[in-house]
């Protein structure tokens, strides 16, 4: 029988692979011809085949006709995705690291304070200063070496990281059950988005091999969509939220690294300088140290009660 600590890790690893492989297949979309509004339409498409059964048969539809579920589609569903998707056609997965990943504690926090006014702790400032450095540095190296410091793909990747922390930070505010939150963007979205693009957007799907449609259709439709989401929302009820937190967001970063050798991209000093920077600024290590498990705080206050 693993302990509570145990299946927390279990759910940390099943999330990280489930993201880490995100980047991967993202990247893959573009090599394989599969553009963001196929693919889109092809997640939220199957998401909704099996989740709206489920919210059927447990007769819990109500929630869905609330504003809250629409929005969060919109902003964490719909746009998220086709601005993070069309991204990986124009740059390699190691500027989705630096540009997304890295970029969304900062506008997560960004997102807080312009929406609820949450001010800046003094994590926050310092992040805020490695990651400004390192992008500095990285511009820098990149516009040396090729005269462009930032390509579109980037900007893509950042106004997705500024979509992600608005929905996070509606999320949170609004304090929707994991379920509901997931049902409710991929249901919404499929309801929106698909029909619209039926009827007006461009498809190429006559340009992919099925093997591949079919493997990305799984993977982003079930374990980005629902398991990934699930499994991430039960690891932080075992080993905390910053804890959790801080271990996941390595999975892009390792994804990366996987890229190099995988899919042949290149890795020039300025992209690592942005990698290691950008790591450093949203994972936060120096919140680590003095800091006492979630778990066992737990156990010593029942102990002096």
């Amino acid at each position: 029988m693993m302990t509570s600590r145990t299946q927390g890790y279990v759910y940390i690893a099943i999330t990280m692979c489930i993201w880490g492989g995100f980047t991967i297949t993202s990247r893959l979309n573009a090599l394989w011809h599969i553009s963001a509004w196929d693919i889109t339409a092809l997640r939220f498409t199957l998401a909704f085949c099996i989740l709206m059964p489920i919210l059927i048969y447990k007769k819990d539809t109500a929630f869905l006709w609330a504003k809250q579920p629409f929005i969060l589609a919109m902003i964490g569903g719909i746009a998220y995705c086709l601005t993070s998707y069309s991204a990986f056609h124009y740059v390699p997965a190691a500027h989705a690291a630096i540009f997304l990943n890295g970029c969304i504690p900062l506008c997560t926090a960004l997102a807080g304070f312009f929406l609820f006014k949450q001010p800046f702790d003094k994590h926050t400032w310092l992040s805020l200063s490695i990651m400004l450095s390192s992008i500095a540095v990285m511009s820098y190296l990149m516009y040396q070496a090729t005269g462009v410091a930032f390509g579109f793909g980037d900007l893509l990747f950042f106004i997705s990281a500024m979509w992600w922390g608005i929905f996070t930070v509606l999320l949170k505010q609004w304090k929707l059950s994991a379920w509901h939150s997931m049902a409710g963007v991929a249901i919404w979205s499929a309801m929106i988005y698909v029909p619209f693009y039926l009827l007006f957007l461009p498809k190429h799907l006559d340009q992919v091999t099925m093997p591949h449609l079919v493997m990305q259709t799984i993977f982003h439709g079930v374990f980005v969509v629902i398991i990934a989401t699930l499994a991430y929302i039960e690891a932080i009820k075992r080993l905390g939220a910053f804890k959790t937190g801080s271990i996941v967001t390595l999975a892009p970063f390792i994804a990366a690294i996987i890229a190099v050798p995988l899919l042949g991209e290149p890795l020039s000093l300025a992209i690592v300088c942005g990698l290691v920077g950008m790591a450093i600024g949203a994972l936060q290590p120096w919140r680590w140290f003095g800091r006492k498990d979630p778990l066992q705080a737990s156990l010593d206050q029942q102990k002096k009660n």
